[in-house]
């Protein structure tokens, strides 16, 4: 991950600013299967779990539900058998900057908000919702490269980042016919959210991600299942010279995580841009970002 020190379109922000109201959570007795079903409806990567008196006892992500598929874990298993707790919160009123410093220092992918009370969520944030900000200030702004009609020089176009400047480089992969149980172990090892799949001439024919994994779970295939009956197709990819707020915008209007870079020709994958890299680089999509924000 590229450690990026430029201008920091995020200071002066506060996490209220960015956060989500809504909080996604179940009892600690519930299934897995409810958790997953919530993680799927709600298109969320974790669940916080309270107990009665709605406190906050752990969370549980989609890594935790890979786990407890790779484990065999009946369906019926509760909650808080396998949260991760407790929880990190943070305040409405704290800096935006310094919430994702705890993020990134934590490795972690959220924070919960809290009010009077330390231990009940009022919020969440999370990388997702750090992108979203970031792009309304690029789409308000009037030197946004989506707003292009068309006849600009390229000097016009001085400024604007590109997909290169922050995407992660490299790629894993696996073949088609290998086994879920490879799948997770290449996620695992390499902490990833997602992996290629490659057909038998070597070239990208889908993706599996955590997502298509706890959907294997809750329907019940076996862990010996071939990737290629659960991987999600189409490719959904970019090139590394494309503008970073076009990439931005493609992921939100797909409801993607994640595109795929490309090289010259769009089989020559060589990296992967997710909205966790887009919320980690501080500058939002141009160098103009500090200006477009005051009008927001």
């Amino acid at each position: 991950m590229p450690v990026i020190d430029q201008k920091n379109v995020l200071k002066g922000l506060t996490v209220a600013e960015a956060m989500r109201r809504q909080v996604i959570a179940v009892d600690t007795g519930a299934p897995l299967e409810k958790v997953i079903r919530f993680t799927i409806k709600y298109k969320v990567n974790a669940i916080l779990v309270t107990d009665e008196q709605q406190q906050a006892q752990g969370v549980v992500t989609k890594t935790d539900l890979m786990g407890a598929y790779y484990a065999g874990l009946p369906l019926e298993t509760p909650a808080a058998t396998i949260m991760v707790g407790p929880p990190l919160f943070c305040r409405q009123e704290d800096s935006l900057d310094a919430a994702l410093n705890t993020m990134r220092s934590q490795r972690i992918h959220r924070l919960y908000v809290h009010g009077e009370d330390p231990g009940r969520a009022e919020g969440v944030l999370a990388y997702p919702d750090i992108v979203g900000l970031l792009y309304r200030f690029c789409r308000r702004c009037d030197r946004s490269i989506l707003k292009k009609t068309g006849g600009q020089t390229e000097g016009e176009f001085a400024g604007h980042l590109t997909v290169r400047e922050v995407m992660t480089p490299g790629v894993e992969s696996i073949p088609e016919v290998k086994s879920l149980v490879t799948v997770m172990e290449k996620l695992a090892a390499n902490r990833l959210a997602a992996v290629l799949v490659l057909e038998a001439g070597g070239r990208a024919s889908g993706v599996i991600s955590k997502t298509d994994l706890i959907l294997a779970y809750k329907h019940g295939l076996p862990l010996q299942t071939p990737a290629r009956q659960i991987m999600s197709t189409p490719v959904r990819g970019c090139h590394q010279d494309d503008f970073l707020a076009e990439a931005i915008e493609e992921m939100i209007f797909w409801d993607i995580h994640r595109l795929f870079v490309a090289q010259g020709e769009p089989s020559r994958i060589v990296g992967v841009l997710s909205l966790s890299d887009a919320a980690r680089f501080r500058s939002g999509t141009c160098r103009a970002c500090l200006v477009s924000r005051i009008a927001v």
